[in-house]
């Protein structure tokens, strides 16, 4: 076999999930010496699939010596971003987007890397509004040639509703945007649902059998697809997804609808001025103009809550708080774990040095492998973390269970947990959140406000600790939270479907009128 053979066939088991048959050809090129970039690529990839992100980076590193590194230089820059935000080094990772989408040709391509550095820098808790502003002022002049509709008003009898997302499946953003479809009143709206995505499962036919229109854009152009919601003659077009993995925001760049909103599926904003507005609410935005620097779209406040959390899972039954049978406090975050920046790390130290004995789980895909979970321990060792204290679990399907062995949830920052502080508390398990300026830093906040837990959330580290620390102290209030949590978020503004749709909807009409 010749090279090119060798790497075909490496290719094809990648593609077939035989990862270690893949490396096996790929060692038989490195003893011909050939140092071929594409080859270290699809090494970087095999060892992505992994989950072996510290030997995707090393093996990555090796690209940037190849003499064909302009061939996969913007590709490798974003693999490294990935691979480093997977470590929780989002600031890196927000350059090396950059980075690859100044290197990119492909306009489509350029777009996707300027989302990816955007959602990572909602990880970094310094990155300013005239920095995000900076990176919108780039996703849009790569749309630049794109020639917007004129904005039309149509006077049909139902309202049209659009909702645009790859994500109309057992996806978190469906625990809060699924009632806004299956809730709507029929009699005044008419739902188009506009799927990207190729997942489907018993949460796609719901919606599908609630919409009044179901298109599959998925193969479609951003073209075409802006053709096809304009044709459709949409009044509203809500996108669901913001510049989270797999958006199609250029079609709204397209303006096929007379009012385009975003929010729900990504908690900052799109950077595109033909998006008229973000949905927010008193809460989040409660410091307006602050808020405001760090949007283009105007901000649309709903009364409680901007979104409204429906369970697409069987959520098991709360277990009893594991403090009444220890002798110890468990603390626990399930949260994604490149939201968990040093500065988290050092007042969780705080608190598990304020609480005897306390424990603290952590739980995500990353600690599936030796290699990251020993990542891990080496930096919460460089910020003197007692180790033997902290649990580091892999991804389980059973983790809604593992709550069970939780009495306190800690929240992230400056990304605060979404999904996963409405699962903790609908698991019975109190959320201790920090927020800030930044709408991404506050939805925590509104979540506890709405089902009346605000003195949970705190505006400083500082008070974020105290908080943690009281309520820790205070087993009677653990037990009474595990048995009527679930019932307090229930009778709340954040679970109540037709006082949030009716809610929606009346701004939508507002909307329209303005």
């Amino acid at each position: 076999m010749d090279t090119l053979e060798i790497y075909t066939a490496a290719l094809a088991e990648y593609k077939n999930r035989n990862y270690e048959k893949a490396l096996n050809f790929l060692d038989v090129l490195k003893k011909t010496g050939l140092h071929w970039s594409k080859a270290i690529l699809l090494e970087a990839y095999i060892r992505r699939d992994q989950k072996l992100y510290l030997t995707e980076i090393n093996t990555l590193e090796k690209i940037f010596l190849c003499t064909d590194i302009a061939e996969s230089e913007a590709e490798a820059y974003s693999l490294l971003g990935s691979a480093l935000r997977n470590l929780g080094k989002s600031k890196d990772a927000v350059n090396c987007f950059i980075k690859s989408a100044r290197l990119e040709k492909n306009p489509t391509a350029i777009c996707t890397e300027i989302s990816n550095a955007i959602f990572a820098a909602s990880d970094v808790e310094d990155f300013t509004a005239e920095e995000f502003q900076s990176l919108y002022a780039e996703y849009r002049k790569n749309l630049a040639d794109i020639q917007p509709y004129e904005k039309i008003s149509y006077n049909h009898e139902k309202l049209r509703v659009g909702y645009l997302s790859g994500d109309f499946c057992a996806h978190p953003v469906m625990s809060f945007a699924c009632s806004l479809i299956v809730g709507s009143n029929k009699n005044l709206f008419d739902i188009y649902c506009y799927s990207s995505g190729k997942n489907v499962d018993a949460v796609t036919l719901q919606i599908k059998n609630s919409a009044t229109i179901w298109r599959d854009i998925s193969d479609l152009s951003n073209f075409d697809a802006a053709k096809l919601i304009r044709a459709d003659e949409i009044d509203i077009l809500f996108d669901l997804s913001g510049h989270t993995n797999g958006n199609r925001l250029p079609i709204m760049a397209y303006r096929p609808a007379s009012v385009q909103i975003s929010g729900i599926g990504f908690m900052n904003s799109t950077g595109l001025k033909c998006v008229d507005y973000f949905l927010s609410d008193k809460i989040c935005a409660e410091n307006f103009s602050a808020m405001q620097n760090f949007f283009t779209e105007n901000i649309a406040c709903m009364t409680h809550s901007h979104f409204c959390y429906t369970p697409i899972k069987k959520m098991p039954v709360p277990k009893n708080a594991p403090c009444i049978s220890n002798d110890f406090i468990t603390f626990g975050c399930f949260n994604n774990f490149s939201k968990i920046t040093d500065s988290m790390l050092k007042a969780w130290k705080k608190i598990l040095d304020a609480v005897p004995n306390s424990k603290l789980i952590l739980k995500h895909k990353i600690f599936d492998t030796a290699e990251c979970k020993n990542f891990v321990i080496e930096r919460l060792k460089n910020l003197e973390i007692d180790i033997a204290r902290v649990e580091m679990r892999g991804f389980s399907a059973d983790y809604l269970e593992q709550y069970g062995e939780i009495d306190i949830a800690l929240d992230t920052f400056p990304y605060n947990g979404g999904l996963t502080t409405c699962e903790a508390l609908f698991m019975g398990v109190p959320v201790i959140s920090l927020y800030g300026e930044r709408h991404g830093t506050r939805f925590g906040y509104s979540i506890l406000k709405n089902i009346g837990l605000a003195r949970f959330a705190a505006s400083s580290f500082e008070e974020y600790i105290q908080r943690a620390v009281a309520l820790a102290a205070d087993k009677d209030l653990i037990k009474i939270l595990r048995k009527n949590l679930r019932d307090m978020m229930k009778n709340s503004h954040l679970m109540n479907v037709k006082e949030y749709v009716r809610g929606l909807e009346i701004f939508y009409i507002s909307a329209l009128e303005n």
